[in-house]
């Protein structure tokens, strides 16, 4: 009976569950908020040097698990658009968007929601919307992804 229901839903089940795990271990642990784009940013602008390496770890663990896991999942079909200047522009725009909002999706989305964040809230309101108007302008509209 369970090889007959579609098991895409358990992997987003499973990486929300772990993407929420990881933030409240980051809190708990270091009492600050596991926003990815700030690591990475604290990273790139030098603002993270006093704490660098746990800063590179916690990189490290993004790009690391997934490559673990594909003997035991498989390859997973994404879905993402095989044009490179498509992918570097959206790339560019949710850099330079992560960086006005102060935040991204695990910062504001994940941890700032779960804090009931006024400021989280508001933010991923206007970026999931932002999402919206992008994907329905570029595939529909524009037939670009």
């Amino acid at each position: 009976m369970l090889n007959a229901i579609p098991a895409e839903w358990l992997w987003g089940l499973a990486g929300g569950l772990l993407i929420g795990t990881g933030g409240a271990v980051f809190l708990l642990g270091n009492g600050r908020i596991m926003g990815a784009s700030g690591i990475l940013g604290g990273l790139v602008d030098g603002s993270g040097r006093s704490n660098w390496a746990e800063r590179a770890i916690f990189l490290l663990g993004v790009f690391a698990l997934p490559l673990l896991l594909l003997p035991v999942a498989g390859p997973v079909d994404t879905h993402v658009t095989q044009n490179l200047l498509v992918l570097v522009a959206a790339g560019l725009c949710v850099g330079i968007g992560t960086r006005m909002a102060n935040g991204c999706t695990s910062g504001h989305g994940v941890c700032g929601i779960s804090r009931l964040s006024l400021r989280g809230i508001v933010a991923t309101v206007f970026y999931i919307l932002a999402g919206g108007l992008t994907v329905a302008l570029f595939r529909h509209l524009l037939g670009v992804i």
